[in-house]
């Protein structure tokens, strides 16, 4: 594998206990992305078939380029948004493909909306013209700025839909509806991951493809000022990668959970301001914070109830954040600073 995940692999599989997808063949969306090229791994590992599809709009080709010769891979380079016939019999569809960085919320909206609400019908077409399971990685943010902190499912949400973040907030609600609609007019097992603010190995720290976590260690390792949006006391739960990755396929795979909505996300609440300091201290880095107003909309409190993950999937988040930090650091070395 590429600079050498290997480890991480195996202890995700290790962690997923008695979970295989071996011999499955599984329809991917966004395979290319951060999140999905950890999926892919995890299974082709496993000895599962993957049809990874994504059209590289912010999924990156090196992401996947050590799997293109490994048995089971197939890579195809399509908009999900526009249908698409698979021959192969598919007996899980897991639908990540879209942009999710705020600075993408404003350059392409349209596109957004497009991976979510068509996309995501395609998606479900597929897993219903193939009796397939179906796997939606929705998000946080359909909660908005939530009033109630820990944050359970049941929260119905308090978003603006016409604000800069709502192409991204409103399409993932819809996406969540298309889910729930084909699953009661259709019979379709359909499962909802609502993911929170993961990172990791392979997370894009450049231009506007960068999030706050590795826009920091971007601008860190760099030397350059460390921008921080409003004064930092703003909050996020960060679930480092294999944490996440673990919690979906457990969310794919466990029986009797058609129809779940789940955070999946770590319990931890993290100041955005203590965030950007330990980078610094990890990276030794000498650069200045600087402060700029913050954007319309932006959350001020993000942390989920992971009580029904707990006790659905067995899940509970290991990673802590000093350790993921460290890793993800080690990664952006090793990649070049701001090189994805």
């Amino acid at each position: 594998m590429d600079w050498n995940n290997k480890k991480e692999i195996e202890g995700i599989n290790s962690d997923l206990g008695n979970i295989s997808f071996q011999d499955q063949c599984v329809f991917v969306t966004g395979g290319a992305g951060f999140l999905g090229s950890w999926v892919c791994d995890v299974l082709i590992s496993q000895g599962a078939e993957v049809i990874c599809v994504d059209n590289l709009s912010s999924g990156l080709l090196p992401n996947i380029s050590h799997l293109l010769d490994a048995d089971g891979f197939r890579f195809i380079k399509h908009d999900i948004s526009e249908p698409i016939i698979i021959d192969e019999k598919v007996e899980l569809v897991i639908h990540m493909a879209s942009r999710a960085s705020p600075f993408e919320f404003e350059h392409y909206p349209i596109e957004i909306l497009r991976a979510n609400t068509l996309g995501m019908m395609a998606s479900l077409e597929i897993a219903r013209e193939h009796s397939a399971r179906l796997l939606y990685t929705s998000t946080s943010e359909v909660y908005g700025n939530p009033e109630i902190v820990p944050t359970p499912e049941s929260y119905p949400g308090s978003v603006n839909p016409v604000g800069p973040r709502g192409c991204y907030d409103e399409a993932k609600r819809c996406g969540e509806a298309y889910a729930v609609a084909y699953r009661r007019q259709h019979g379709l097992d359909t499962r909802i991951a609502r993911i929170f603010n993961t990172y990791g190995p392979r997370i894009r720290g450049d231009g506007i493809y960068a999030r706050a976590l590795p826009r920091f260690i971007s601008q860190a390792l760099s030397g350059k000022p460390v921008t921080i949006f409003g004064d930092g006391g703003q909050t996020r739960s960060f679930t480092y990668v294999t944490d996440q990755v673990e919690g979906l396929l457990r969310l794919a795979s466990v029986e009797g959970a058609g129809g779940a909505v789940v955070n999946i996300g770590s319990d931890r609440e993290t100041k955005i301001i203590d965030v950007a300091r330990a980078i610094l201290k990890i990276t030794g880095s000498n650069s200045p914070l600087t402060y700029h107003p913050l954007p319309q909309d932006d959350p001020l409190r993000r942390r989920p109830d992971i009580t029904r993950a707990n006790e659905l999937l067995g899940w509970r988040p290991k990673v802590a954040l000093e350790e993921g930090l460290r890793r993800t650091v080690d990664w952006f070395r090793s990649a070049g600073g701001e090189v994805n």
